[in-house]
């Protein structure tokens, strides 16, 4: 017999033979979960027989049998992003226009499809008031992409999500306009192979909330085919006061149930935040300290260096404690002060940052627990500034603040006693986002006062943006022939600590969307106990006198001071 192509079968009687018990030994191997590893640790393909289907041989005669190994790289054990690769689905954004979608949520799609964490099928579909056609939309993909990617750019991954991409142009009360919505994804259900499988994204003003979700119920673009799944996702502010909240989740959950419904807090999606559960809970020295025993106090900064620029329309009536305390630091707290969960899933952490949320207190006196501001003009990086109530569109009036800091204590056994400092403004000395946790001073010196006078507390700092990591803050002897202790610290950073640059809090968000993983995204529940805790405070606010002014590029009002002196404490200087 003549030779063939090596490692196929050549009689009709060896292939039929060989392919059998090869297909048989594979399904029996998938099903027990089992899979062949070579002696690089990488799973070994089918065997030869089973490649026979792929060629053509006329030749019957006799050969050689040689297995050649096929090694499949997605098959890697090793590979750590298997699990975290979306399936087939697609993404709407209404309100794709808008800033944070061309600055934050495009550039994400594309770094999520440049490390090849989507499918390669995925579609993404826009919808707003602009008279575009779809390749008008991709070229406005296409230049938010080249500017604010993090990735670089690639063009053969770029013509592949081009092809998914669809325009939408309409109205959120125009019916036309969601018929072909659903045409849309009808579409590409078929081209594309997104499987029914959507998640629409509301980057809208919350006021559209309720029409967008009713519309899609009407449309039928809310109910997934069998098989599928829908997903709705709420950019902040979820209301602006409890009842506002309750009457926003109540509309949302007639059309979504609650766990298809993903309530974006952007920071949650940062890498030192998710850093903060890892920090405590993966290592053995830091949380038998994380107690009243050992913390004096934990302080939780948002600062901002910039004004509200051109959003009068929407920050003047909000503020700087309901945009900002009601769901960045009080998660951030919830984060800081919780138990560890049972297991590392929504469930298990909803759980436990209920229980730190439900069990916050606030002071019994809020004129000296808290404190508001308002930025009034003055030189900031060598640039003379307005005040806030200077800003274009903003009422002499207003009494909105630009500042906001609260006391708040947690009773429970573990934080009884332990105040917890929140604050954020803008206009303030620098944009920075930290948790400091500060530490008791040790009970008793054997050094005189001289050789510790300069000497402060203990302190582990998680820095959340910018200069992403940690500091341990300790004292250290002074080389010198006196004994003299001083501040020393000892950072992490991430960008030194690792060669891959983190991803964008958005890319980590959107990806958790497309795989159902709500673990970063508040609940309702959890949305509800945080105004249970605001309302009180911004009720107290609106009866009680005015703001205090501060002068941009400092660090808040001398009233903030004035709250942590009457403590015997003092702010950090970030």
């Amino acid at each position: 017999m003549s030779e063939g192509i090596e490692g196929i079968p050549q009689t009709a009687e060896q292939e039929t033979k060989g392919t059998k018990e090869d297909k048989e030994a594979r399904a029996a191997q998938e099903a027990a979960g089992v899979e062949q590893t070579g002696v690089s640790g990488t799973a070994e393909a089918a065997p030869s027989a089973d490649r026979a289907d792929t060629y053509t041989d006329t030749d019957t005669d006799t050969d050689t049998d040689t297995d050649t190994d096929f090694i499949n790289p997605l098959r890697d054990p090793q590979d750590r992003r298997l699990p975290r690769i979306a399936g087939p689905s697609g993404l709407v954004i209404f309100g794709v226009t808008g800033d944070l979608s061309r600055k934050k949520l495009m550039p994400a799609v594309y770094d999520l499809a440049n490390r090849g964490l989507l499918p390669p099928g995925f579609s993404l579909v826009g919808f707003a008031r602009r008279d575009w056609e779809d390749q008008d939309f991709a070229q406005v993909v296409h230049d938010a992409v080249r500017e604010h990617a993090r990735t670089p750019f690639r063009e053969e991954v770029w013509q592949q999500l081009a092809e998914g991409m669809r325009f939408i142009p309409g109205d959120f009360d125009d019916d036309t306009a969601f018929k072909q919505l659903r045409s849309a994804v009808e579409e590409l259900d078929a081209s594309r192979g997104t499987s029914g499988n959507y998640a629409f994204y509301l980057s809208v003003p919350p006021k559209f909330f309720p029409k967008v979700v009713q519309q899609l119920k009407k449309h039928k673009l809310a109910s997934a085919p069998e098989g599928s799944w829908r997903r709705a996702v709420i950019e902040k502010p979820f209301g602006h006061d409890l009842r506002s909240a309750e009457e926003l989740n109540r509309i949302v959950h007639e059309v979504f149930d609650p766990e298809q419904v993903f309530r974006i807090d952007h920071y949650l999606g940062k890498e030192t935040v998710q850093n903060l559960l890892a920090l405590r809970f993966a290592n053995q020295m830091f949380e038998p300290i994380w107690n009243r025993s050992f913390v004096d106090h934990v302080q939780i900064t948002m600062a901002e260096d910039i004004g509200i620029g051109g959003r009068a329309g929407y920050y003047d009536g909000i503020g700087a404690a309901r945009d900002v305390i009601q769901n960045h630091l009080l998660q951030l707290m919830a984060l800081t002060a919780m138990e560890e969960p049972a297991a590392f899933d929504a469930a298990s952490l909803l759980t436990e940052k209920l229980k730190v949320l439900k069990a916050v207190r606030l002071p019994q006196d809020l004129g000296q627990g808290t404190v508001r501001g308002q930025y009034a003009a003055a030189w900031q990086g060598g640039t003379k500034v307005r005040g806030y109530l200077e800003e274009d569109g903003i009422d002499q009036s207003s009494t909105t603040d630009t500042y906001a800091a609260v006391r708040l204590q947690v009773d429970n056994r573990r934080w009884a006693g332990v105040p917890f400092y929140l604050r954020t403004g803008k206009r303030l000395g620098r944009r920075v986002t930290e948790i400091a946790v500060v530490f008791q001073r040790a009970p008793h010196s054997p050094f005189d006062s001289t050789a510790t006078e300069e000497l402060g507390s203990n302190a582990i700092v998680i820095r959340v943006q910018p200069d992403e990591g940690m500091t341990v803050r300790f004292g250290s002897k002074v080389p010198g022939t006196s004994m003299e202790i001083r501040d020393v610290t000892m950072d992490f950073a991430y960008g030194e600590s690792f060669t891959e640059s983190s991803p964008e809090a958005y890319e980590r968000l959107i990806l958790d969307v497309l795989l159902g993983d709500a673990n970063l995204f508040p609940r309702h529940q959890e949305v509800e106990e945080s105004w249970k805790i605001l309302d009180p405070i911004e009720q107290y606010w609106a009866t009680h006198g005015r703001p205090a002014q501060y002068a941009s590029g400092g660090w808040g009002p001398e009233e903030a001071d004035e709250m942590l002196a009457r403590d015997g404490r003092s702010w950090r200087r970030p």
